[in-house]
């Protein structure tokens, strides 16, 4: 990993020289980021009662779910890339009041197609937290104890995810879904001036804006995903669908071939030449389709099928959501002992078993019980990956280009829940519905071992991450009994 992210000392635009305390850093950067994470699975635990409130359809459900990822990757990169030029924490303080105020006008809309608009506008707000949360922790932060802070970020993250579902459905059951919005805002206004107070400002290498490619790449994600979620109602052969995935492919292949061309990239390819890097973004985007697909399905399988209130459900997901909170700080601490590799694969392959084993027993009327012990498998799962993910994304770029590295991370993450929740919907809806218990559990079934083949692939592709590294000492231990004439160290 190399040096920090902020500018030297006297260079123009410069960070003030305090260091403020690390817990600060830490809160500062991990309550934004924790409140956009929790409204990547906040709303599962509602999907079923605004699907009553607002008359939505299975095509809204998964765009209340999509318009958030889809906007909040599409612009990751951007993000980055302006904090780069404008100030890093400039542009998360604008992310986080974006988020705010699109909390807001959530907790307002009255028909699906405002709250969809609505949520896309939070994803635009939480484009500019994700990555520069951890652009920012990292230039806090010294080299020798960023791995342990990483690991504590995931950790935060992790708990995002976990009280995802469980805020949801107490919010629902206690008060009405329109207050999973409300939270955030009182959140919002007092994180803006703590941010302002404890953190630094930092810069990056000046790019200009990529706007040709943030169309190219946003139009192709967009056209693909909504082919895909549209394919199981029109039929994968019609016009509109074709259309859809075809021009979006066309696309995505032209901004690849664009990015190539442009001086000043909106994803910098040279990031993929490191094999960790393309390494651990490829099983990240299989790990986002096979996970958050299935938790998008399985977090309205209590309530639909099983009878539970929204509070009850989100409870019954806890074995599995939590546990990355208490993993992903642990995998932080011990991932430069063992290496990323370990790590991620261990934790890709509990997934894909504890996936399998779910959808393996799930039935109309199987007991919550026989859920517990594969839930808190794929939650540890979950947390092997988050931190040693994290670590290898920021070891893998130079200093200058750590905040685009983030943001390419988090826009393939972003992309791939995006893609995991159409792909497995379109399965579930190929086979199944919501018309009866029994055939909620007809389409869930093959959406659940599809996504586990997915993870499985995976695990497969995470064995080509980089090992444990060599301390430095141990090298030259090595190099001196091997070379002649010099007398061993040891």
């Amino acid at each position: 990993m190399t040096g920090t992210l902020e500018t030297a000392p006297g260079a123009p635009g410069s960070s003030a020289s305090r260091k403020p305390p690390l817990a600060a850093v830490l809160a500062a950067v991990g309550i934004p980021m924790f409140m956009v994470t929790l409204d990547n699975l906040v709303v599962t635990s509602a999907l079923p009662v605004i699907k009553h409130d607002l008359g939505a359809s299975l095509s809204d459900l998964q765009w209340f779910v999509n318009a958030y990822t889809l906007s909040f990757a599409s612009l990751l990169l951007t993000a980055s890339a302006l904090g780069d030029r404008l100030g890093r924490r400039k542009l998360f303080l604008f992310g986080i009041a974006l988020f705010t105020a699109a909390s807001a006008a959530c907790a307002m809309a009255s028909e699906p197609w405002m709250l969809i608009l609505f949520r896309a506008i939070q994803g635009f707000g939480a484009a500019a937290v994700m990555p520069l949360s951890l652009t920012l922790l990292s230039a806090s932060v010294p080299e020798k104890m960023r791995s342990a802070a990483i690991g504590i970020w995931g950790g935060i993250s992790g708990l995002g995810v976990a009280l995802g579902p469980v805020i949801g459905g107490a919010v629902v059951d206690g008060l009405n879904w329109q207050w999973i919005f409300w939270i955030n805002v009182p959140i919002g206004i007092l994180a803006v001036p703590f941010v302002a107070r404890v953190l630094n400002e930092s810069f990056g290498g000046a790019r200009r804006l990529d706007v040709i490619g943030l169309l190219l790449s946003a139009g192709g994600v967009l056209a693909v995903v909504w082919g895909v979620i549209h394919g199981a109602d029109d039929g994968w052969g019609s016009a509109v669908v074709l259309s859809g995935l075809l021009g979006g492919a066309a696309l995505l292949v032209a901004f690849v071939v664009w990015e190539r061309r442009v001086g000043a990239p909106m994803l910098p390819l040279h990031l993929f030449r490191s094999r960790g890097f393309s390494v651990i973004n490829t099983v990240l985007f299989t790990f986002s389709i096979g996970v958050f697909g299935s938790i998008f399905l399985l977090a309205q399988y209590f309530q639909v099928v099983q009878g539970y209130s929204p509070l009850q459900s989100g409870i019954r997901t806890m074995p599995w959501t939590m546990a990355p909170m208490v993993v992903a700080p642990l995998a932080g601490l011990i991932v430069d002992k063992v290496g990323p590799r370990v790590l991620v694969a261990t934790g890709q392959v509990l997934l894909a078993f504890a996936l399998g084993w779910m959808a393996l027993i799930v039935t109309v009327d199987v007991s919550y019980g026989s859920f517990v012990l594969p839930f808190i498998l794929g939650g540890i799962g979950m947390g092997l990956t988050f931190a040693p993910a994290s670590s290898v994304v920021m070891a893998s770029a130079s200093a200058q280009d750590q905040g685009m590295a983030s943001g390419a991370n988090n826009t393939i993450r972003e992309v791939g829940v995006a893609m995991g929740v159409a792909i497995l919907a379109s399965v579930f809806a190929s086979r199944g519905g919501y018309a009866t218990p029994q055939s909620y559990v007809d389409g869930l079934q093959p959406a659940i071992y599809v996504g586990a083949a997915i993870v499985a692939v995976g695990a497969v592709i995470s064995l080509f991450l980089p090992g444990r590294k060599r301390p430095a000492a141990e090298i030259t231990v090595t190099q001196r009994d091997s070379e002649p004439g010099l007398a061993p160290l040891h």
